[in-house]
């Protein structure tokens, strides 16, 4: 239900004040007339007899002699009823009134203290706690003035953000290190054949592939590039290079289908392929890729003649870590981030990574890209 006066700070704090002297004065007037006796009673009342007519104006001015103005008494200068103020000062009722209003005031001051200073207090202890812990519990977001409130969130929203570029530079370093195996993996079989002249340029390759990825890292690491920068790529020739090198060295991998060149970043695309083939060839011992242009969009699909996944664990095989030994054979290897590190460097390029069991068996994974319009 929607409060009919906001619950700010100002609110309570202006409340808070109004109350205090409403009840200030409430005991002030207390003091002065419940414990000092009754008021005074009114003054006597005056009755004034006319003078005689035609009185006035006669020879030698005569007038009757003047009547008193009043009837009844005043009451004696000293008697009950009557209080006038003591000589040199106000009466004590008024200096106890006043004691009585800077006590309440006081009073009232300090318990507005406390409650203006507990949410700030809370959020000291979150931050304290935040320190120690990126664990730590969420402020919460309900209790408090609306200023109080509102900070509540900035705060979670910033220990979210904490925790979320910790867990994703864990992710980034992890995923690096899972990228650097594969080249240094077709180093070794190329380093094991080198009668052969054209692996010395592939060598070359490899060794540039793993230099950007490390220059990424630190550009990462140092926050000077966050996100790669968007560059006009052929993607039907980055895709063509990676099945050659992978033939070179045993592996069944096929390429069908043309496409135009799209931009996109190219350092993270190459890092989506590279472990969806990799997936493909580590599970279903084959790769067929095929482009599928459009004019609003591209798609690349990397199909395996493995196993396949069951459909209820299609989306949890993208979670960091995650193996499915029921149908994925622990012998094969893999620690589980290759299929998190894809998705990912699909997001980044702006598009999308799914899977689903193909017809006829083996596993199609889908990455689709936007064109630019």
């Amino acid at each position: 239900m929607k409060r009919l006066i906001p619950d700010t700070i100002f609110a309570r704090l202006f409340a808070l004040i109004v109350l205090a002297i409403l009840v200030s004065h409430l005991a002030t007037f207390a003091v002065l007339f419940g414990f000092y006796g009754e008021r005074l009673p009114p003054s006597p009342e005056h009755r004034f007899e006319p003078a005689p007519q035609g009185t006035f104006g006669l020879p030698g001015n005569h007038r009757p002699p003047m009547q008193p103005p009043w009837q009844g008494k005043l009451p004696p200068p000293h008697a009950p009823e009557f209080k006038p103020m003591r000589e040199g000062g106000p009466p004590p009722g008024l200096w106890i009134g006043l004691v009585t209003q800077f006590i309440a005031l006081t009073i009232a001051a300090w318990f507005g203290a406390r409650v203006l200073a507990r949410p700030i207090q809370r959020q000291a202890r979150a931050a304290a706690q935040l320190g120690e812990t990126l664990n730590s519990p969420l402020l919460d977001e309900e209790d408090g003035p609306a200023e109080a409130r509102q900070a509540a969130q900035v705060f979670n929203q910033m220990q979210r953000r904490i925790r979320a570029h910790i867990d994703e530079r864990e992710r980034f370093l992890a995923a690096v290190s899972h990228d650097l195996r594969t080249p240094l993996t077709r180093m070794k079989l190329r380093l094991e054949r080198p009668d052969e002249n054209i692996q010395t340029d592939r060598l070359l390759s490899d060794i540039d592939e793993m230099a950007m990825m490390l220059n990424a890292t630190l550009d990462y690491l140092r926050d000077e590039s966050m996100v790669e920068e968007q560059q006009k790529l052929d993607i039907h020739a980055l895709l063509d290079s990676m099945a050659e090198d992978a033939r070179e060295n045993g592996r069944d991998v096929t390429l069908a289908g043309e496409a135009r060149p799209i931009w996109t970043r190219p350092l993270t695309l190459r890092r989506a392929l590279s472990n969806l083939i990799e997936n493909a060839l580590r599970y279903g011992h084959k790769a067929a890729i095929t482009l599928t242009d459009a004019p609003t969009s591209l798609v690349i699909e990397i199909r395996d003649a493995g196993q396949g996944i069951p459909a209820d664990k299609l989306e949890a095989v993208f979670e960091p870590f995650v193996r499915l030994e029921t149908s994925r054979n622990k012998a094969y290897g893999g620690v589980g981030l290759g299929l998190s590190i894809a998705r990912e460097a699909a997001r980044q390029c702006g598009g999308e990574l799914t899977l689903k069991n193909a017809d006829g068996g083996g596993l199609l994974a889908m990455i689709s890209l936007p064109r630019a319009t």
